[in-house]
């Protein structure tokens, strides 16, 4: 499984915490400039790494109370779990060499 997942439900959210492998998730929404940039970033990034990790997208006007609850404040904002803890937070538009970088300290 190569795609990358989007969630559109807490509960969906909660069960990929379960998962045994990191989890990086783009907080982002279609009105937003940078996340846009960062589509194609994401893609790339997750063509790279295979199956070592987990890429999800959360459009936060469709899972407002998620970002809410993780004080999403700016987006894109992306998020790495690993056994369902949060392990590491940027804000802003991020290049692949740093989303590698963030994944390598937590595989």
């Amino acid at each position: 499984m190569n795609e990358i997942k989007e969630i559109l439900t807490e509960q969906e959210f909660a069960d990929l915490l379960l998962e045994q492998k990191p989890i990086v998730v783009d907080f982002w929404a279609t009105w937003c400039g940078p996340c846009k940039m960062q589509a194609p970033i994401l893609h790339e990034f997750k063509e790279e790494i295979g199956d070592k990790a987990i890429v999800a997208k959360v459009d936060i006007d469709v899972v407002e109370k998620l970002a809410v609850e993780l004080g999403v404040m700016s987006i894109p904002t992306i998020m790495i779990f690993k056994d369902g803890e949060l392990k590491e937070k940027v804000v802003g538009l991020t290049s692949k060499a740093k989303l590698s970088e963030l994944l390598l300290r937590n595989i």
